[in-house]
């Protein structure tokens, strides 16, 4: 017989890479972060930065010391 396995959730922040959107009119993140929770997973951040490689890598560096992020997604850019 197969065993079940447990769930497990993770703790994802979710960036949106955008020069136009902010969290108001942002559907692509908070689409995702909706999803996140309705999963039962965590949301432990939410940003939007400018498309703009310095930005970006600020904000991953800094979400990738956190211990309390598990999984980062990025949305946007083009």
């Amino acid at each position: 017989m197969t065993e079940a396995l447990s769930f497990i959730p993770v703790r994802i922040a979710v960036l949106t890479v955008s020069n136009t959107r902010t969290l108001d009119d942002d559907v692509s993140g908070q689409t995702l972060a909706d999803r996140v929770a309705e999963a039962g997973h965590a949301l432990s951040g939410r940003k939007i930065v400018k498309d703009d490689v310095r930005a970006i890598r600020h904000v991953i560096r800094d979400w990738v010391g956190r211990d309390d992020i598990d999984v980062i997604i990025t949305t946007g850019g083009t």
